[in-house]
């Protein structure tokens, strides 16, 4: 049991660093629907540059590093461009798709190094989890930064003529937000499942993009609700833990279920009159500067 609870916990940090990305654009009013592939980029190149080099630690900076990149790329065609954000995501999640799988196929297998060790069975990865939890909180909570992201995430217009430069900031947002989901892919790739194969995220990303919602905004809501979906994916790993009352396929649907539950209630007018005020107005809206 004990084990078990360790791996959830562990599962959980792949959907709260990501989701934490996420969450940063978000508040700036960048939408980014392409977690998925962005994390794919971050996953398949960590691994590879890891296995190749014998280094994690390179492994990691490549992950985070291709993840900043594709969030500029995203914010060049969603900021600069104005273009649909929603499009942009989509593009993103199918070239991580197509091209990760052309590009790691030869790396096809197990990493081949020695694991990278625990604290009290933990991934020191979830101490690093809920560590970026309480700083990004405080950031957008107590700082001026954060006033400044909310800002532009709420109404672009009056944060510009207040001397706030809009695109700037959420080009920051956007670009930090990439290197956590790169980073995100990379903790999977070379810690939770060292094993490189074909488009082996299974849909994570979507789940983290969900969790943004879910959580209202709110970094220790979003850290609570990973770890009950790390607890639900583990349960279709791990269905005899509560024997008899699903198979493992049924228990995968689980996660995705409560995912479109909870969109669909979401775009419900009793939602977004009664909690529509913590969604940030400006999300998904072009800014052009007069």
């Amino acid at each position: 049991m004990w084990e078990f609870f360790i791996r959830s916990l562990d599962a959980s940090t792949i959907f709260t660093i990501a989701a934490l990305g996420e969450l940063i654009g978000q508040r700036s009013g960048i939408l980014n629907v392409g977690i998925e592939g962005v994390m794919l980029f971050g996953a398949t190149l960590g691994f590879i540059t890891a296995k190749t080099t014998g280094s994690y630690l390179l492994g990691f900076l490549v992950g985070i590093a291709v993840g900043g990149l594709i969030g500029l790329l995203h914010g060049f065609f969603s900021i600069t461009l104005g273009g649909d954000q929603v499009v942009s995501g989509m593009g993103i999640w199918i070239l991580g798709f197509g091209l990760t799988t052309y590009i790691g196929s030869p790396y096809t297998g197990p990493l081949g190094m020695e694991r990278i060790p625990t604290i009290l069975g933990l991934s020191p990865f979830f101490f690093v989890a809920i560590a970026l939890t309480i700083i990004i909180w405080f950031i957008l909570s107590k700082t001026s930064l954060g006033l400044r992201i909310r800002s532009v995430g709420e109404s672009p217009e009056v944060a510009e003529v207040s001397g706030i430069s809009v695109a700037k900031t959420r080009y920051l947002c956007v670009v930090g937000g990439g290197m956590l989901m790169g980073f995100a892919g990379a903790i999977f790739s070379l810690d939770y499942n060292p094993v490189w194969s074909y488009n082996f995220l299974l849909g994570r990303g979507f789940i983290a993009l969900a969790l943004v919602f879910f959580s209202m905004w709110n970094p220790f809501i979003l850290l609570g609700g990973s770890i009950l979906f790390g607890t639900l994916w583990q349960l279709s790993l791990n269905p005899q833990f509560i024997p008899g009352l699903m198979s493992r396929y049924k228990w995968r649907t689980v996660p995705f279920a409560i995912t479109l539950g909870a969109l669909l209630l979401m775009s419900t007018k009793w939602f977004r009159t009664k909690w529509g005020a913590a969604t940030p107005e400006a999300l998904g809206q072009p800014y052009v500067k007069d």
